[in-house]
């Protein structure tokens, strides 16, 4: 039987965040702490999933993939795949919306700085997390890299370079191959 009790609908994007979003790092455990306090017992969020055009958390490109922009950039300094230097030309983020352009340029640019520092020291964990997750993340990266390509154009509206059929052909070439 379920016991009476309360909670929160919050999307950890509206979190207070340094770095122009809320993330899943110290401002949601500040966050879940803070719920506990209040005698809250639920905290309902909704997809986390990477989001496209107009950053809908229900507009996700993948149900399994995790979305970039709320990675707490201060663990990645922790982890010692950014240098604290890496953080110190960030923007003046308005404090009161997430402006997504600016935070997605940012954090995108850095993201890919730190896979630098992250693939230098590539561990067996990394490995055991590609085969377990085979199933669904070669797929992703195959269709996150071609959505790069044609510059996140939506995939219905594609021509020129790369049409859908040639789309679909890289897409059964890396597949099935």
């Amino acid at each position: 039987m379920l016991v009476r009790s309360s909670g929160i609908l919050l999307h950890p994007s509206s979190l207070p965040g340094t770095y122009g979003i809320g993330t899943l790092g110290k401002e949601a455990f500040a966050f879940v702490d803070l719920l506990k306090k209040a005698g809250q017992t639920w905290w309902q969020i909704l997809p986390l999933g990477p989001t496209g055009y107009g950053d809908s958390p229900y507009q996700c490109f993948s149900s399994k993939a995790g979305n970039p922009y709320l990675i707490d950039m201060e663990l990645l300094v922790e982890k010692g795949w950014l240098m604290e230097a890496d953080l110190a030309d960030a923007p003046a983020f308005d404090d009161a919306k997430v402006m997504y352009g600016d935070v997605i340029e940012w954090k995108m640019a850095l993201l890919r700085k730190s896979e630098e520092y992250f693939l230098k020291n590539e561990n067996a964990e990394f490995g055991q997390f590609l085969l377990a997750n085979a199933h669904w993340i070669h797929d992703y990266a195959l269709f996150m890299a071609l959505k790069e390509k044609i510059q996140q154009t939506a995939m219905v509206r594609v021509g020129g370079e790369i049409s859908q059929q040639r789309m679909l052909l890289l897409w059964k070439r890396n597949v099935l191959h």
